[in-house]
Formats: structure tokens, sequence, C-alpha cells
């Protein structure tokens, strides 16, 4: 079983917290225990030995960048007032990944077209494989893309999907913030499909989801959320999607990651409440759920957001770390999805939307 993790925020981290990825996730901790950034985001869940043991070949790295508006103190150094700052700071993440990948060739690979995805996959597929680890970087809200043309240099510098909003942007609604997509939105959706650039509907409210999906002919994914049909009463029910907005994506062949945070998989789950209460068969229900909706396994897979803005105390009992997303694939079995099911759901569908969205070169 390979795992592909549809979303983490690796360069915030390192940016805002100096978080170093190549570290195990129990050096982190104890690195972290005397300071203020368990309290900030929570004690981590990822590091490099736990990626490798999962079996993680690929995750979705973001570039994430918060406004101003949002900021939580002056601890949160990766905000901008304007899109000019907004640039620049994303600027930052995507320059940090290519260090990464620079630097430390055996732990981390950039993943930007299509025989590259394929020669990654190829190495996976021998058991003893320890890396690298793959990228495919995602930028989380379009602020920093200053007109929508623009999009087509980001796409030339490695990024290969996007997200309009995360809280809300001049190009659309979001999380906190939700609305429809405006004049440039729409634009920006037409720059995108002529260069080739994934669409992820992550923190559009339905409203704006759905205009896109109108509008938007390319490849359209959910890279972390949760069906809002288990959580009626989510914090914030524009993070989640509802049955008709999946069977929408599904229409579009699209794939969901589902999001691993407590608050997305059990109702009236709060931060602070006992992570106990929440369990692996919350995963599992979460995407059965989906799979009985749609009658296939082929739109659901993972996508964490592990250490983005939540750690160990909001995660379900039994996940202690990034190694245990394998845990997910054997419960699966347990409840009687095939082992093909189960590839599918753990990193195979995502595979998918990568070889026929990636481009050739």
């Amino acid at each position: 079983m390979i795992i592909i993790d549809a979303h983490e925020d690796l360069a915030w981290n390192a940016l805002t917290f100096g978080r170093d990825y190549r570290r195990s996730m129990l050096e982190t901790r104890a690195l972290e225990a005397e300071t203020d950034i368990p309290e900030h985001n929570g004690q981590t869940l990822i590091g490099w030995p736990e990626w490798i043991q999962a079996r993680v070949a690929i995750v979705f790295s973001t570039l994430f960048v918060s406004p101003s508006r949002w900021c939580k103190g002056t601890w949160d150094v990766m905000c901008y007032d304007d899109a000019e700052q907004a640039h620049r700071q994303y600027h930052r993440s995507l320059e940090l990944y290519k260090q990464w990948a620079d630097m430390n060739p055996d732990n981390f690979r950039l993943i930007e077209n299509r025989p590259s995805l394929e020669d990654h996959w190829a190495a996976w597929q021998d058991p003893s494989c320890e890396g690298p680890v793959g990228f495919v970087i995602l930028m989380e809200g379009a602020d920093g893309i200053r007109e929508p043309a623009e999009v087509f240099d980001w796409f030339a510098k490695g990024v290969r999907i996007l997200g309009l909003s995360w809280s809300g942007t001049r190009y659309a609604g979001g999380t906190k913030e939700p609305g429809p997509l405006s004049k440039e939105g729409f634009e920006l959706l037409s720059y995108m499909d002529e260069c080739g650039m994934i669409l992820d509907l992550s923190h559009l409210s339905e409203d704006g989801a759905r205009q896109a999906l109108d509008q938007f002919d390319g490849t359209v994914i959910a890279s972390h959320t949760s069906p809002l049909a288990r959580v009626p009463n989510a914090e914030f029910p524009e993070r989640l999607v509802s049955d008709e907005l999946i069977q929408l994506i599904a229409e579009r062949d699209g794939v969901m990651g589902l999001l691993l945070g407590n608050k997305f998989l059990k109702n009236n789950w709060r931060a602070g409440m006992d992570r106990t209460l929440v369990n692996i068969d919350d995963i599992v229900a979460a995407i059965d759920h989906i799979c009985q909706l749609l009658g296939n396994v082929e739109h659901i897979a993972l996508g964490s957001d592990f250490d983005g803005g939540f750690g160990l105390s909001q995660v379900p009992q039994g996940l202690d770390s990034i190694a245990d997303l394998r845990l997910i694939g054997d419960a699966l079995q347990q409840y009687g999805y095939s082992t093909t099911d189960v590839g599918a759901i753990m990193g195979l569908n995502w595979f998918r939307k990568l070889q026929q969205s990636l481009p050739e070169v």
C-alpha cells in the first residue's frame, strides 16, 4: 500500500516555527516541548521517518499565507496586507521547497510533470523504498496571483494545483468569509483552464464551488474536506461538502481528500474536547459515506491537513503521527473493503488524477 496525502502545510510550518521535516516527529516534539509552538499549532504529526514508515510517497505540499486580518499574533509571520506582499510570501514558500529538493535529493523530490510522477511511482513499488518523498505544489488561496494572467508564471515555476480561497480573496469567498466568485475569479479560472492548472475546491463556499464547476473545464479536486452530512453542526460548514456537491465533483471525475481533524469527523466536536471521543472508525465512516453515496471508491482519498493549525490533541485516537495513516487502510479492510479498493483510497485515486492532469514535460 502506497499513500498519497493531498494536503500538508510544510513550508508554512518551516517558515513560521522552524520545523525541519527531515527530523523524526519525536525529535521535533522534544525540541518544541519547552516552547510555545505546541500552543499555537499543536504537537507535530509529521517527520521523515514517519513518512517512510507509512509509505507516504507523495504529498501535496502547500503554499499557504493568510491575510493579515486573520493574523493570530506576533508569532504568525506568514501573513500579508496586499497582493504584492502575498506574492512575495508565496514565493518564499515555493523557493523553500525547491531548496529542500535541491539540497536533500534523497529526502525530497519535486513532481511537476507526468514522466517525473511515473518514475517516482515506479520507484516506490519496491517495498524497501525509503524515499524521496515527492512534492506536488498546491497554492492555497490565490491572493499571491497579482492579476489573473499571472497564473501562467506560477505554473511555469512548478505550481500544479490552485485553490481560489482560504478565507475570502479578491477571487472568491472562503472559510469564515463565504461568498461567490468575483469577476476576477471567473477570469482566473479561464486562464487556469488554458495553462492546465488543477482546481482545488477546498475552502470555497457551496455557491462558489458550483460556480467554479460550471465555469471550469479542467481537472477539479477538493484536497482536504469532509462530508457535511456526517458533521451537520460543523463550526464552519462552508469547509465541508454537501452530498449534492460530492455528487457534482464525482460527475467531473474529481477526487476529494478526507481531512483528518476531529472536528471534521465527529459532529459537535470542538478543540479542547477529549480526542478519544473520535477514532479511526469515524474516519472509515466518513469514507464509507462517500463510497455508499456514489456507489464506488473512485472519488475519495486522503488529505490529512496534518500540522495545519492543529496537532496531536485534535486528531482521532489511534493516529499518533503520519506513520499511522496505514491503520486507516487496515480498518477499511476490516470493514469489508477489498485490497484493491483500499489501495485506491489510500493513494491510487490521487495518482490517477495526477497522471491524467500533469503536463507531459
